[in-house]
């Protein structure tokens, strides 16, 4: 019982993270949010000098880079190739919304929390099996 809530707490963890994050920052944006059929959001899609909006989006994400990514530009020679390659493979499907929300939002946090599972309870074996050769 007790793996069956820190499983269910592990799964839900990022997701209640990424509420509150979301619903603390909210009151404190002042620009009109952008709607995305007929769904507010929270950033406006206005370009902004100081902050990331949906402009970077619709128009480029190099409009992002340059005007708010302070620490990371010395990797993009290793990352651009990776996430414009994860873009185009979602474009190519057909249904770019679907399949964001299918791989990036179900399927990658699903593998990742199961093997953190699996990962834990072959922790929880190896000092098992520690402990019964301290005891022996």
């Amino acid at each position: 019982m007790r793996k069956l809530f820190r499983n269910i707490g592990l799964m839900l963890l990022p997701f209640m993270v990424m509420f509150l994050v979301n619903e603390i920052i909210r009151p404190s944006i002042l620009e009109k949010p952008h709607l995305i059929d007929g769904i507010e959001t929270i950033n406006s899609n206005k370009k902004i000098i100081d902050k990331c909006t949906w402009i970077c989006y619709y128009q480029t994400t190099n409009i992002c880079k340059k005007q708010h990514v302070k620490y990371l530009n010395s990797y993009y020679g290793y990352t651009d190739s990776f996430y414009f390659s994860i873009i185009k493979i979602l474009h190519s499907t057909g249904n770019y919304k679907l399949a964001n929300l299918i791989f990036l939002v179900i399927l990658f946090p699903f593998l990742i929390w199961f093997f953190t599972i699996k990962s834990l309870n072959i922790q929880v074996e190896i000092n098992e099996i520690r402990k019964k050769q301290w005891i022996n």
